[in-house]
């Protein structure tokens, strides 16, 4: 990989600029009107695809927004390496606490500032720039295929519809994504869990219209007041969750693989001290960084209701809502869940009011073994780079396409990630490191010379 790394240090300017440009287009699948500017980064994406040499680059249309394709078969003797990522970004608000605008790139303190720098256009186009550069050296020793989607932010819905009608398309040995990231520039790391999801909005009603809080308050059930009330009651003392049977099938990790986890560097103090917190919350039996990675959880996204504009109004609210997610771990079904989520809820309501339970996204929870030889090829190649073994780590989010993909074409997904916890995904002010960035374009290549090799 001498002349492909040297390709690489001879264009890094080249990079970025090209990240800028691609970083500039607010591709928020969430929102409608912003839907020209997702249909424009999928033709960037398969632009660039073509301009590093692959080929059958092409959109294929789903009901939503497309999925971006594009392959480079060099010989059918050589194993196939897929590589997955998402080009939609998260919406940027609270748009004033932006030190700089969103979607308007720019380099502080060695780090890139955009929506979707790090998630995860920054971490794909490592990908399509280690590619380019080992087809500009002549070192590309697997087949590659893309597939770039524009929904993850939205619960890929469509991608799953499209893998399962393209099985022979996606045909390769292993999957390799960088959505995820590493403990440190210091310690790097390999995610090879990832946790499940269910996602579901309640609707509390009340009374059939709003009311004069002095007329009937006392007297009428307040669906704001039994909203909070319902939510609170989801956790008992010792933060555990209180829905019947939801920690029925819940994997228990052995004390040896706890201890294995406890080693990864973890400084309590100073996680509290980037949250400006006084002290964390959860299972009172589990260390912080297995609270958030090897257990279920349960937290309310959003709640509303009643008056909230400027000065007061003195209702009873006839409705509230919230939203709320539970983070899944392996042998827990996001189906089954979210139906016992479901029949607990409405048997706590109390008579004078009605709800509502409304499924949205899930997805089901992800291991990858340390002994298949796409870990192994990813943790000689990061050893590599970074001159230390990667250790293994489960991590708290969801990617939930992952366990489809190996439910569909049988493949196990490599999470070999570059961001760090610090660079403030789905939040203002997201960033990613010039260092992260180009260490990524550096390492991909060696994970493709590791998995080559016999």
């Amino acid at each position: 990989m001498i002349n492909t790394q040297k390709y690489i240090r001879d264009n890094k300017e080249k990079f970025l600029s090209e990240l800028f440009q691609l970083l500039r287009l607010p591709s928020i699948s969430a929102d409608p009107k912003y839907s020209k500017d997702v249909i424009e980064t999928a033709e960037m994406v398969r632009n660039n695809l073509e301009k590093i040499g692959l080929t059958n680059c092409k959109l294929f249309e789903t009901d939503g927004f497309p999925i971006v394709y594009g392959e480079k078969i060099i010989d059918s003797n050589l194993p196939t390496v897929l590589i997955y990522g998402h080009y939609d970004v998260q919406p940027p608000d609270p748009i004033d606490l932006w030190k700089s605008k969103p979607f308007e790139p720019e380099i502080r303190n060695e780090k890139i500032y955009a929506r979707g720098a790090c998630d995860d256009k920054g971490q794909f186009f490592m990908h399509v720039k280690a590619v380019e550069s080992m087809i500009a050296a002549g070192e590309l020793c697997c087949n590659v295929k893309f597939m770039i989607e524009g929904e993850e932010e939205i619960g890929s819905e469509n991608l799953e519809i499209f893998v399962k009608n393209n099985k022979q398309l996606l045909s390769s040995d292993v999957i390799l994504i960088s959505d995820t990231g590493i403990i440190s520039n210091d310690t790097p790391s390999i995610t090879t869990g990832l946790r499940g999801l269910s996602y579901v909005e309640v609707e509390i009603t009340g009374p059939n219209r709003d009311l004069h809080s002095g007329l009937y308050g006392g007297a009428v059930a307040n669906p704001i007041n039994i909203l909070c009330d319902m939510v609170s009651s989801l956790h008992d003392e010792k933060r555990k969750i209180t829905i019947p049977g939801f920690y029925d099938n819940v994997e228990i990790l052995s004390t040896s693989e706890r201890e294995i986890m406890a080693k990864a560097p973890f400084k309590i103090e100073k996680y509290k001290e980037e949250l400006d917190i006084k002290d964390v919350l959860g299972e009172k039996e589990y260390r912080t960084m297995e609270r958030n990675s090897i257990r279920p959880t349960l937290d309310v996204n959003g709640i509303w209701g009643g008056y909230t504009g400027e000065g007061a109004k003195t209702v009873i609210a006839s409705k509230a809502y919230a939203k709320i997610s539970m983070r899944l771990v392996p042998n827990q079904s996001s189906d089954e869940i979210t139906n016992l989520f479901k029949k607990h809820f409405e048997s706590i309501a109390p008579a004078g009011v009605k709800v509502k339970v409304t499924p949205h996204h899930g997805g089901e929870p992800y291991v990858s073994p340390l002994n298949e030889k796409g870990y192994k090829s990813a943790s000689k190649a990061m050893k590599k780079t970074f001159g230390k073994e990667p250790i293994p780590v489960r991590s708290g989010g969801s990617i939930p396409i992952v366990a489809l993909f190996e439910s569909e074409l049988g493949l196990k997904s490599i999470l070999m990630g570059f961001g760090l916890d610090s660079d403030a995904i789905h939040s203002p002010n997201e960033h990613y490191g010039l260092f992260n960035f180009y260490k990524g374009i550096e390492t991909i290549p060696y994970f493709f010379k590791y998995f080559a090799e016999k």
